[in-house]
């Protein structure tokens, strides 16, 4: 009888606005180690004037959360334990999916709850965290687990390689 791993999966989603109201995004998903899992990307997404028009200053989130993260999520084999994000923008997709939601902040000292009250920062690796008003819980499900990272985990680097491989994408083999 083997004995049970405890495991702890990262997800790193971000996107990237091109010139021309362009966006495309790409998921990593990394063991603790940072070693990758699976990679999604998707094909460039360009919303139409009508969209613009009623979307409106909502269409960026829109079109982040639900047309790119939704999407990116939804393919991946494997589910990441937490998700994280860079952008503010991207935690409204934690309405959408089962997992927790949370973005990597710069600040040393952060509001934990975007849009609700304000808490000790919850801290992963090196980075401090900022999750979904709505989902609470997911301060101690991210706790739960944290333990498999060392307090020297920089996840800041993997969304740097998400970028990269998202211009070899955009662009394969050519000038930057």
């Amino acid at each position: 009888m083997t004995a049970s791993r405890e495991t702890l999966r990262l997800g790193f989603l971000t996107t990237i606005e091109q010139s021309n109201d362009c966006f495309v995004g790409g998921l990593l998903i990394t063991n603790h180690l940072g070693r990758p899992l699976e990679f999604q990307c998707t094909t460039p997404v360009r919303p139409n004037s009508t969209q613009k028009i009623l979307y409106g200053p909502t269409l960026k989130p829109f079109v982040m959360t639900e047309l790119i993260g939704k999407t990116l999520f939804e393919r991946a084999d494997v589910k990441p334990d937490v998700l994280l994000v860079e952008d503010d923008d991207l935690l409204g997709l934690r309405e959408l999916i089962d997992k927790p939601v949370a973005c990597l902040s710069v600040e040393s000292k952060v509001p934990v709850l975007v849009g609700g009250p304000e808490e000790e920062p919850l801290t992963l690796g090196r980075q401090h965290l900022r999750l979904h008003h709505a989902h609470e819980t997911d301060r101690g499900s991210i706790l739960k687990r944290s333990h498999l990272l060392t307090e020297q985990a920089d996840l800041e680097e993997p969304f740097e390689r998400v970028r990269e491989a998202l211009q070899e994408v955009l662009n394969p083999g050519g000038v930057r």
